[in-house]
C-alpha cells in the first residue's frame, strides 16, 4: 500500500523496524518537502516488496558502477519523473537512504546519492565515501555523499 509522505507531521509509518525510525522518517519527510516545494510533486512511497523493479534498478546501478551491495534490507521505495529526470529512492532499515537522479536526456546529469540518518553509523559497504553534513529541521543532521553514474541504465 502506498503512502504519501507528510512533511508537516512526520510519521514512522513503514519504517517502524528501523533502529533509527524517527530520524529516517525525518529524512524521508525532508525529501518529501523538497520535491513538493521545488516541483509540486507529492512524494509517495510503497513497501520495498511492492517496488521490486525500483529496488532492483537502484541495486543494479550500485553493483555495476561501484560493486556495492547494501547489506541492510530495503523498507520502502519510490520512483517518479520530474522535469525530465527519473528519480528513484530506497529507504533501508539501517537508516540509509539511496537516491538515483537519472536525467533522461543523454547529456544530462546522472548520479547516486547516499544519505545517512542521524544516529546511524556509516555502513561498511560505503566506508570509502566522504560524507558532508547538513542540518535539517525535520531530520536533524543528515550526512550525505554521492557518485556520478558513468553508464546507461
Amino acid at each position: 500500500m502506498s503512502y504519501a509522505v507528510d512533511f508537516t507531521t512526520v510519521s514512522t509509518v513503514g519504517l517502524e523496524s528501523s533502529p533509527v525510525a524517527d530520524a529516517l522518517a525525518g529524512l524521508r519527510a525532508n525529501e518529501a518537502r523538497y520535491f513538493k516545494n521545488k516541483y509540486d510533486h507529492v512524494f509517495t512511497v510503497e513497501p520495498a516488496a511492492e517496488a521490486e523493479a525500483t529496488v532492483g534498478w537502484v541495486h543494479r546501478i550500485l553493483r555495476e558502477e561501484r560493486d556495492i551491495v547494501i547489506s541492510s534490507p530495503p523498507l520502502e521505495a519510490t520512483e517518479f519523473e520530474v522535469d525530465g529526470i527519473r528519480m528513484a529512492y530506497v529507504f533501508y532499515e539501517s537508516g540509509l537512504s539511496i537516491n538515483v537522479m537519472y536525467t533522461l536526456e543523454a547529456s544530462g546529469k546522472r548520479a547516486v546519492g547516499f544519505k545517512l540518518s542521524d544516529g546511524m553509523d556509516v555502513p561498511e559497504e560505503l566506508g570509502s565515501f566522504k560524507f558532508a553534513r547538513q542540518k535539517s529541521k525535520l531530520a536533524g543532521t543528515i550526512r550525505g555523499s554521492y557518485f556520478v553514474i558513468k553508464n546507461e541504465y
